[in-house]
């Protein structure tokens, strides 16, 4: 069993922190907010006063918010991971989603300042995933941290997959939500279109269930634009917004052309600026039916 310090009480962070506790890991929690912590307290784990006393009584210290800019100031922080003092042996697994430079700055900083290592592990699954156990988690970093890591990790995830050195895990999950964004965004114009041409939209999920056209989103999130379900909110429109805005960065660094992830992502941003940031995905319907 490990000490594990689990920073961001998110959509994801409390049944993920959940999970562990119940798997008998010692856990400690923290957010900014502090109340958002209650959920994951009543579930087993610790609170956290501050990011260094949690990184101080904690082996491994995962994280999982919502943007690079949260993630640095964790890090870098006046009270953050880079003022614990000696770090050594301990280790960072990073399941944010930001942008793969960052990763490496981030890691290579934390490393010199404490001797914390750092994995990224992104994950994709959603909210079904994080209380379900069966997330898909891509890693980037050493292969002996991977490898120290992987048994604690099969609590929350159904697969691991060691993808290179760090930030190959957030390059991993940039391409993961290029295709889980353009495939929600065709998915939104396929149920307005059956819709207007007097199909039972709430039929075509089962209707393809199974044949090439179908996906995970497909289940959960068409029936749900079919059925204007909008709430609880599952996912967050800014996020997959977040998500095509790095991948269009990445692959302008890289030379590389990727027309769809664009024109995704300016029909997100239109749908976001209309007021949907906060909005679960499948909001999308309302760009087509409006």
């Amino acid at each position: 069993m490990a000490n594990i310090g689990f920073i961001g009480m998110g959509l994801m962070g409390v049944p993920m922190s959940s999970r562990l506790a119940a798997a008998g890991h010692q856990v400690r929690v923290w957010n900014r907010n502090s109340d958002k912590c209650l959920p994951a307290v009543k579930a087993g784990c610790l609170q956290a006063g501050t990011i260094v006393e949690l990184a101080q009584q904690s082996d491994l210290v995962i994280i999982c918010i919502s943007n690079a800019d949260a993630v640095s100031e964790v890090v870098l922080s006046a009270d953050g991971l880079c003022s614990i003092g000696d770090g050594s042996g301990k280790l960072v697994i990073d399941c944010s989603s930001i942008d793969p430079q960052t990763t490496r700055d981030l890691a290579a900083t934390l490393r010199e300042r404490t001797g914390m290592g750092w994995v990224d592990a992104p994950v994709s699954g959603g909210v079904a995933g994080a209380e379900q156990g069966t997330l898909a988690m891509m890693a980037g970093g050493e292969a002996d941290d991977i490898e120290r890591i992987r048994p604690i990790m099969m609590a929350l995830a159904q697969r691991l997959t060691h993808m290179g050195p760090v930030g190959a895990g957030q390059t991993t999950k940039i391409v993961n939500q290029m295709l889980v964004s353009c495939n929600v965004l065709v998915m939104a114009e396929v149920m307005a279109l059956a819709s207007r041409a007097g199909v039972d939209a709430a039929r075509i999920p089962e209707a393809l269930k199974g044949g090439f056209a179908d996906s995970i989103p497909l289940q959960l999130t068409g029936p749900r634009m079919a059925n204007d379900e909008f709430d609880p909110v599952k996912w967050h429109v800014r996020t997959l917004l977040k998500d095509l805005d790095m991948a269009n960065e990445l692959a302008r660094r890289q030379g590389s052309a990727v027309p769809m992830a664009g024109l995704g992502a300016e029909l997100m941003r239109q749908h976001a600026s209309r007021g949907y940031a906060e909005s679960d995905p499948a909001t999308l319907i309302r760009l087509y039916r409006e």
